[in-house]
C-alpha cells in the first residue's frame, strides 16, 4: 500500500447540498422490491445458472413474495432468451408478478428483447446507457449530447414497440449508468429528456433507476444525490424512483436505507448480496432490518434456511457463517457474558407484561425466521456458567441451581480446554450425566431399596445400597428423610457429610413426569460434592442424589488415602 494514496486516488467530489431533509426522516413502510438475482446476480457467477436452476430460483422468489423480478438479459444469450420464453409459454408467472428484462441502449438488442416478451401479461423493459464522465471519456468517447441522443432514441424505440403490442401492460425503466458518479445536473438532464419522450402517466408507467453500480462515496452523499434528484426532477410524481446499490465500500445496505429516507420508492438487489465484485445490496438484510423495527416488509422469510439452501444451490456459492440474519453463527453466543444475558432475557419473557422482543444480543427472534433456539448458545472454552445450563434447560428441561451452574461450567471448561474444541449438545449431556452420577455406570452407590417410618417427629430410614456388587444395609435417624439417610451413611463411612443445598423440580408438565433432584453436600474437610438423580418418585430420587454425591466423596477420599471400611 502507498504511504501517500492521495497521489493516486482522488476523493469523491461531492456537491454542496444544504437543503437535505433525509436525516430527520424515518422509514415507515417497505419499498417496491425487485430481485435482480436471475440477471445481475447470475452474470456474476462463475457458472451462470442453467434453465433448471433459474426456474427453481424464480419459483422461490415468487414464494417469498417478490412482485417484480428481473429474470434475464434475453439479448445476451440463448439461455436467457429461452428462459423468458419458457416462463411466458408455460404460464409460470403469477398474475400479480411482473417480470423485468434488461438491455443496453442498442436497437438490435432492444428488438431481441421484445421478441422474448411476446405474450407476456405485463413486463418491465429496463434500458441503460453509460452517463458517468469516466465512461463517456475513457470507454465510449462520447459527448454529453451524444449520450442523451442515444438514451432518447432507445426510449423512442421502446415506446414504439410497446405500442405495437398493447395486449401487454408495459412499464419502462431507464438507468443512467452509473448515477452515483455522474454529474448530478447531467443525470437530471438526461432523465428529463427520456421522461419527455416516454410521457409517464398511470397508464404509461415509468421507473427511473439510479444505480450505485460502483460505490464511490459514503452513503450520506448518495442520499444527498437522491434527495436533490427527487426535488429537482420535474415529473417526480409521475415516476417511480428506484435505486440499485452495489457494495464496493461495504455500505450497500446503508446506501439503500438512506436512499429510502431521501425519497426513493424502490430497491433492486439480490438475496444475501450476490453480484459482481462485492455484490449487490442484500435485500434480505434490508427487509429484516425493517422487520426488527416493527415494519412488515411484505416479503416472507419465515423459512430462511430453506431460502438460503436454494440460493446456495443455484448460485453455487456459500453464505458466510456471520452473514446477517442467515449465517450459521448469527444467532450463536460463545461468550459467557453474552450467554448469561441471553439466558436471562429468555427467562424474563415468561414474566414480562408486554409482547415486545427484549432478549439481549438477539435483535430478532430466531423463531420468526424458522430457526430453532438450539444454536443460540454453544459451548467452548470461552463460555461461562450460563452456556451449558441453557443447553440442558432447552434440550432436557433441566433448570440448574446457580451454584450448580458454576460447578458444571468449570467442569465443561476443563473438557473444552483439553479438547480444544466446541462441545456438542450430546457431549454436554454426556459430561453432565457422567459427572453427577446420573449415568448408571458412574455412581458406586446405587439405591436398591429404602423404607422409612416416623415416630415422635423422628424419622428412621432403612437403606439397602448396592456397592461393587454387594448389598449393604444401613439404618439412620433424623428429623427428615434426607437427614436420616445422611446420618446412616456417616455411621458407615467417616466422611461426616452434611447437606448444604437441596432442590428438585419436574421435567415435564404431566403428573407422571419424572423429577430431578439436586444435592450439594460438604464433607469433614470442607470439600463440596454435587449429586443429581432423575426418578418418577421424588423421595427415591432425592436419596439417590444424596448417594451420588456420597459416591463422589467416596472416590475423592479413596484417592486421598483415607481408609474406607
Amino acid at each position: 500500500m502507498l504511504t501517500h494514496p492521495q497521489n493516486k486516488y482522488r476523493p469523491f467530489d461531492f456537491f454542496d447540498f444544504t437543503d437535505r431533509t433525509w436525516p430527520s426522516k424515518k422509514i415507515t413502510h417497505p419499498p417496491v422490491w425487485c430481485s435482480t438475482d436471475l440477471r445481475d446476480g447470475n452474470q456474476a457467477l462463475a457458472n451462470p445458472m442453467d434453465h433448471d436452476r433459474k426456474l427453481k430460483f424464480f419459483q422461490m422468489l415468487v414464494e417469498c413474495g417478490f412482485k417484480q423480478i428481473e429474470v434475464a438479459f434475453p439479448a445476451a444469450s440463448e439461455t436467457d432468451f429461452n428462459f423468458v420464453r419458457y416462463l411466458i409459454e408455460h404460464d409460470q408467472i403469477p398474475n400479480d408478478v411482473c417480470i423485468q428484462v434488461m438491455t443496453q441502449a442498442r436497437p438490435d438488442l432492444i428488438e431481441r428483447t421484445f421478441e422474448s416478451l411476446m405474450g407476456a401479461k405485463q413486463a418491465i423493459v429496463h434500458v441503460y446507457n453509460a452517463t458517468a464522465e469516466v465512461f463517456r471519456r475513457i470507454v465510449f468517447q462520447k459527448s454529453k449530447q451524444e449520450v442523451i441522443e442515444l438514451a432518447v432514441a432507445s426510449t423512442k424505440q421502446v415506446k414504439s414497440l410497446c405500442e405495437q403490442y398493447p395486449e401487454t401492460k408495459w412499464t419502462y425503466e431507464y438507468s443512467p449508468e452509473t448515477f452515483c458518479f455522474t454529474e448530478i445536473e447531467f443525470a437530471l438532464e438526461i432523465c428529463e429528456a427520456v421522461a419527455e419522450v416516454w410521457a409517464p402517466s398511470p397508464n404509461n408507467p415509468m421507473i427511473i433507476n439510479l444505480p450505485t453500480t460502483v460505490e464511490v462515496s459514503t452513503p450520506n452523499i448518495f442520499a444527498d444525490q437522491i434527495e436533490y434528484f427527487c426535488k429537482n426532477f420535474t415529473k417526480r410524481e409521475q415516476v417511480c424512483i428506484s435505486v440499485h446499490p452495489h457494495n464496493d465500500r461495504g455500505t450497500g445496505v446503508a446506501t439503500a436505507e438512506l436512499a429510502l429516507l431521501a425519497g426513493a420508492d424502490r430497491v433492486e438487489g439480490c438475496l444475501f448480496g450476490n453480484g459482481e465484485r462485492t455484490g449487490n445490496v442484500d435485500l434480505v438484510n434490508i427487509a429484516l432490518n425493517m422487520y426488527t423495527q416493527g415494519i412488515y416488509p411484505e416479503l416472507d422469510f419465515s423459512d430462511i434456511k430453506k431460502v438460503a439452501e436454494i440460493v446456495k444451490e443455484c448460485n453455487e456459492l456459500p453464505i458466510h457463517p456471520r452473514h446477517p440474519y442467515v449465517g450459521e453463527l448469527v444467532f450463536t453466543a460463545f461468550s459467557g457474558s453474552h450467554q448469561d444475558a441471553i439466558k436471562k432475557g429468555f427467562k424474563a419473557r415468561n414474566t414480562q407484561d408486554h409482547s415486545f422482543w427484549e432478549v439481549p444480543y438477539l435483535p430478532i427472534d430466531p423463531a420468526d425466521l424458522g430457526c430453532s433456539y438450539e444454536a443460540v448458545i454453544r459451548v467452548n472454552s470461552q463460555s461461562g456458567k450460563s452456556g451449558a445450563a441453557w443447553i440442558l434447560q432447552q434440550n432436557h428441561g433441566i433448570d440448574l441451581p446457580l451454584n450448580l451452574q458454576k460447578d458444571f461450567s468449570q467442569i465443561v471448561q476443563k473438557v473444552t480446554d483439553n479438547n480444544k474444541k466446541e462441545l456438542s449438545h450430546a457431549e454436554i449431556w454426556t459430561v453432565f450425566r457422567k459427572e453427577y452420577g446420573i449415568s448408571s455406570n458412574e455412581s458406586n452407590f446405587k439405591l436398591a431399596h429404602y423404607q422409612s417410618s416416623k415416630k415422635d417427629d423422628v424419622y428412621e430410614v432403612k437403606i439397602s445400597i448396592e456397592l461393587k456388587g454387594e448389598i449393604i444395609n444401613l439404618v439412620g435417624c433424623g428429623n427428615g428423610l434426607l437427614s436420616a439417610s445422611v446420618n446412616a451413611l456417616n455411621m458407615k463411612w467417616p466422611f461426616k457429610m452434611t447437606i448444604a443445598e437441596y432442590s428438585e423440580h419436574t421435567l415435564g408438565k404431566h403428573s407422571g413426569s419424572r423429577s430431578i433432584s439436586y444435592m450439594r453436600c460438604i464433607d469433614y474437610k470442607g470439600n463440596t460434592f454435587w449429586g443429581i438423580a432423575i426418578d418418577t418418585d421424588i423421595a427415591t430420587g432425592s436419596i439417590q442424589a444424596l448417594l451420588n454425591a456420597f459416591s463422589k466423596s467416596y472416590k475423592f477420599n479413596y484417592l486421598e488415602g483415607l481408609k474406607l471400611t
